[in-house]
Order: structure tokens, then C-alpha cells, then sequence
């Protein structure tokens, strides 16, 4: 232990640079945590960590990697479409930064190539390989500059998976690591399974080594804290292997990993993938792995449009981001890709913006400030939108008009005009026959015609 001056708080701070590995004879599964036959815990040791967010944050992709890992694969004109939109997401300063692909196949392969023919700046196109050396030549001969590699880190892998001990597992994982730099690549360490993991034990340690192989090579060795089952939580004074905020304070304090160097990836499958990756920022990540639309294995991953959209609250800007482009991906993945968004899905599901209760859509024709969350028409191009139906009321029959038939001024329609009221009253005679279903567009297209002649 050591007191230091720390420049990222302006204070003289103990630096703990003392954690070995712990290499234990039987493996350490947290069974007071991970039961598996009782609903996982969440323990609490009240240690708190500061925050400390990056001056500079960025989101990563996976969509082409895990997100195709629970899907029918993409086409090579698939992928190379959905990267030409996620390169007119990024922006100018390329806030998405990376997308990651397989290259097992010749698919995956052409994909790769030519995507890369497009010359963008960003995403960057990086690789994930199996640790071999035919695999280090493979990326190194497609011009690909940065690859990852896994390294998983719980006991659940290294003794019941890989039948290691810990300290082989860390000889071996830096071999790899060295193996990779060699061949004049640059590595992305996914430490697999981190929230089940020994931090102190096992997952700082290994960073240390890493780190020392980076100082050593003078090759930044960047880190990915998976937290492969979605076991991560936030809440303040939480234990670790769970805490998040926990996890990426030890890298960056313990391990001295800078924040550039600091990604995280998450999994949904307690429904904590945003706020997880949210904190993952807050507390010293630069970088948050993120999949379109959350989708990957089984429950998906952190949904890449959900932390556009977290990025422009934390820092006030979207810094150039075309977010139209996230609505143009929600529609060709449910007409190209036939995969349809659940329609209260945030951002791109149908009924997102859309209101049935009356007295919402009295406040949206009033001022649609009052129940939209921003201007959806402006980032989305998806304007708020009524669905009318027995709790719509003459307000939500107004909203509708002026909306579908694109009517303001003078020309917009107020919730007493009497052809509003005259549809309320057909809209109310459907209810009271016994209909259960939403009116639709063209029923209420035929029913303006009529009373409106």
C-alpha cells in the first residue's frame, strides 16, 4: 500500500498495488449468492465508491457477434446495410466507435471485407477469435487492427469448464494475450463471467499482469468486465462480484486500468442491462458493448439505441449522432429481417409514443410537451400518436385528425368541432356493441369522410 497524489480526484489517496492471486485448491462459487436452486441474493457490505465518469465516453457493437448469436445469421447484404446505418448513427465523432464480427465463415469473412471497403472511419471493424494462432494470422491478414479474445474468470469456468487452476488459468490467458500483441494486433480481454468472479482474488490480479504486459509491449491491452448472466446490480453499498460500481473502481484503482482501456459488457437477464451499462460510465468505463435493439443470447444484450439515448442525458449532447437512423433500423429489421419490436419497446416500439387515455390526448393537443417524452418527430421521425378507443374521448379524436391528416393552424381540428363530435359518438356506439379491439386508421378515415361531407 502506498499514498499517492491522484489526478483524477486532486487528492492524496492510499494505492493499494498488493493484490495477488489467490490460488485456491477448490474452486469458490459464492454458493451463499449463486444457490442455484433458490432466486439468486444480493449482498451488501456498505462500501461505497466515488464516481468518476470519463471525459470522454463511447458505445461499442455487438450486433454482428452476440447479437447474431440467438437469431437467423445475416446475410452479407444484410450486415454490410445495418453497418452503413450504424456508421450514419455514429456521427461525425464516432460515438459508436466499434462494431465486432466473426470470422469463422466465408460469410462472416466478405461481410468483413467489405464493410471495410466502405472506408469509415467509424465503426472501426474489430474481430472475436478463438485464442489460436491460425486465428491471430486470419485477423492480421484482413487488416483488422483489434481483436477479442476470452478470458473467462469465475471458478464456474476455470475449474468446472476448463479444469484449471487459477494460476494456470492466468499463464495461460497472459500467453494468449502476448501471443496476440506478437502478431501485432492489438487485444480485447472479455473476462467472461465477471460478476460471479473472485474481484480481489483472481479478476485484479490477472489485470495487473495485463497491465504490465501492456507497460512491457507498450501495446494497450483493453479490458471487457462481461457480465455474461446479467448478475450485475447498482445499488449503493452492494458486494462484490455483483457490484458494478465495485468492479470497475477496482480496475481502475487497483489494477491502475485506465478508463480507456475499461469496457463493459452486460446481459439483460434480470432487466438491469441499461442501468448496469449506465453506471459502468458513471463509475469509469469509457466504453459500453451494446447490441441493436438488445438483441442477443437469450435474454440479449444492453440495447444500443438505449444508451444513444443515455449518453445525450449524461452529456447534454448527442454530439452529431443521427438518430433518425434508429427508426430506419427498427423498420428494415421487421420488414427485411422479419423481426418485430414488442410495441411498448422504447424508442422504436409502435405504441412508444402512442396514447389511448383521453385525458393524455387532451394535454398533446393542447401542447405535446405535456406527454411526450421529447421531440420524437425531430429524433425519430415518429410524432406522438393517438390510438383511438372507448377512453380516447373527443381530445384524442382531435389529436388524431390533425396528426394523420398533418392539420395545425386554422386548418386543425379542436376537441368541440362538431365533426369530432359526431365520430365520438360512432366511436362510442362501436363500445357499446360489444367491440373490444382498437379503431383503426382506415375505420376512422371512412367515418371522417362521412360526417365531414
Amino acid at each position: 500500500m502506498a499514498i499517492e497524489f491522484s489526478k483524477k480526484t486532486n487528492l492524496y489517496e492510499k494505492q493499494y498495488t498488493d493484490y495477488i492471486l489467490n490460488d485456491v485448491p477448490e474452486p469458490r462459487l459464492y454458493r451463499e449468492l449463486f444457490s442455484y436452486d433458490e432466486i439468486p441474493k444480493v449482498a451488501f457490505n456498505h462500501r461505497m465508491v466515488p464516481v468518476h465518469m470519463p471525459e470522454e465516453i463511447w458505445i461499442t457493437d455487438t450486433t454482428f457477434r452476440d447479437g447474431q448469436q440467438s437469431i437467423t445469421p445475416y446475410t452479407t447484404e444484410q450486415i454490410v446495410t445495418i453497418f452503413d446505418r450504424l456508421h450514419r448513427l455514429s456521427g461525425p465523432k464516432g460515438i459508436i466507435r466499434q462494431s465486432e464480427f466473426f470470422l469463422y465463415t466465408k460469410k462472416d469473412r466478405e461481410a468483413v471485407e467489405q464493410c471495410l471497403e466502405r472506408g469509415y472511419e467509424f465503426p472501426e471493424v474489430t474481430s472475436w477469435i478463438r485464442a489460436s494462432k491460425k486465428d491471430f494470422e486470419l485477423v492480421k491478414s484482413m487488416g483488422i487492427k483489434e481483436t477479442g479474445i476470452l478470458l473467462s474468470c469465475s471458478d464456474y469456468h476455470i475449474f468446472l469448464k476448463m479444469k484449471m487452476t487459477r494460476r494456470q488459468a492466468v499463464d495461460h490467458y497472459v500467453s494468449i494475450v502476448r501471443d496476440c500483441i506478437e502478431h501485432g494486433i492489438k487485444p480485447r480481454c472479455h473476462f467472461e463471467d465477471i460478476t460471479r468472479a473472485d474481484v480481489y482474488g483472481f479478476v485484479i490480479p490477472l489485470a495487473v499482469e495485463l497491465m504490465q504486459l501492456s507497460e512491457e509491449t507498450g501495446v494497450p491491452v483493453k479490458i471487457r468486465a462481461c457480465d455474461t448472466m446479467g448478475y450485475g446490480v447498482t445499488y449503493p453499498g452492494a458486494a462484490l462480484p455483483r457490484c458494478v460500481q465495485g468492479i470497475i473502481h477496482g480496475f481502475q484503482h487497483h489494477a491502475g486500468v485506465p478508463s480507456s482501456l475499461i469496457e463493459w459488457h452486460g446481459h439483460n437477464d434480470f432487466y438491469r442491462a441499461v442501468n448496469n451499462a449506465a453506471y459502468a460510465w458513471l463509475y469509469g468505463a469509457s466504453s459500453v458493448n451494446c447490441s441493436l435493439f438488445g438483441i442477443g443470447e437469450r435474454t440479449g444484450n444492453t440495447p444500443l439505441e438505449a444508451m444513444v439515448f443515455e449518453y445525450a442525458q449524461f452529456k447534454g449532447t448527442l454530439d452529431g449522432m443521427d438518430t433518425t437512423a434508429i427508426s430506419d433500423l427498427a423498420d428494415y429489421y421487421e420488414k427485411e429481417l422479419g423481426i418485430p419490436h414488442p410495441p411498448m419497446t422504447p424508442f422504436v416500439g409502435k405504441n412508444f409514443n402512442v396514447t389511448r387515455a383521453g385525458i393524455h390526448a387532451d394535454g398533446l393537443l393542447k401542447n405535446e410537451e405535456i406527454y411526450n417524452i421529447f421531440d420524437t418527430g425531430k429524433f425519430l421521425n415518429r410524432p406522438p400518436r393517438i390510438a383511438v378507443s372507448n377512453t380516447s374521448g373527443t381530445s384524442g379524436i382531435a389529436h388524431w385528425l390533425n396528426s394523420y391528416y398533418n392539420l395545425s393552424g386554422d386548418k386543425a381540428y379542436d376537441k368541440k368541432h362538431p365533426v369530432v363530435e359526431a365520430m365520438k359518438l360512432w366511436v362510442d356506439s362501436q363500445y357499446d356493441e360489444g367491440r373490444t379491439t382498437l379503431i383503426s386508421d382506415g375505420e376512422l378515415e371512412q367515418a371522417f369522410e362521412k360526417f365531414s361531407s
